[in-house]
């Protein structure tokens, strides 16, 4: 396990570690990561904050998280157009490492929100901000249990509504694979224009793809507003 970089000594570790113990120094690196936010290190701390549609919550992750996130990450068709997938099966590990990147995030720059439907999370949506060109960059993954059901356009309506006003964004954007026809629909339902097609844009599964990207400006999504 290679050492974190900038971690106090007492939080580095070489060496694999028992689930315990790796989630108790799982625990511990979010309590440091939050105490030296605070000290201005990093900028100043962005409230986390829950969000509400009208079957959905969106809320933070947290450890209890886990097995949800491996329940439906481990579905390799799920899984079919994700870049960052590991290369063998998902892992509880990979499910830990997930929740703990996300918990330690600054939310000054990534935004990370649980998708929760029926008190189980069924997947994620987020952003990447850019706070000097004031834009953001749009992610969502739902469980293939519940695709069809209008579950990534009306979370991720919610977090591009809350990013325009909390962040004062100019734009906000998204990009997928160009075989990925489904996310192409999610984005045109956010009222999404496509504005590029990126040639042999990325590696994926050892072979160069397509790549889309689509964007929503400001007062695009202000004319829509209700």
């Amino acid at each position: 396990m290679p050492v974190e970089e900038g971690l106090p000594s007492r939080f580095q570790v070489e060496t694999p570690l028992k689930p315990q113990a790796r989630e108790n120094r799982l625990r511990l690196l979010v309590y440091w990561a939050v105490a030296r936010s605070a000290t201005g290190r990093r900028g100043r701390l962005v409230e986390r904050t829950e969000l509400r549609t009208e079957r959905l919550l969106l809320r933070p992750f947290a450890f209890a998280d886990v097995d949800d996130v491996v329940r439906y990450a481990s579905d390799e068709q799920w899984s079919r157009y994700w870049v960052a997938a590991p290369a063998g099966p998902y892992t509880r590990r990979d499910g830990e490492e997930f929740i703990a990147r996300a918990i330690l995030d600054s939310w000054e720059t990534r935004p990370q929100f649980a998708i929760v439907l029926g008190g189980t999370v069924i997947g994620g949506t987020g952003l990447n901000i850019d706070r000097e060109s004031r834009i953001g960059e749009l992610g969502y993954a739902v469980a293939r249990s519940h695709w069809g059901e209008g579950i990534a356009p009306e979370a991720a309506r919610a977090v591009i509504d809350w990013a325009f006003l909390a962040y004062g964004l100019e734009k906000v954007f998204a990009r997928a694979d160009a075989r990925n026809v489904q996310s192409h629909r999610v984005m045109e339902k956010l009222g999404m224009r496509r504005e590029a097609l990126l040639r042999q844009h990325r590696m994926h599964g050892g072979e160069r793809t397509d790549e889309v990207w689509y964007g929503l400006l400001r007062r695009e999504w202000k004319e829509r507003a209700p």
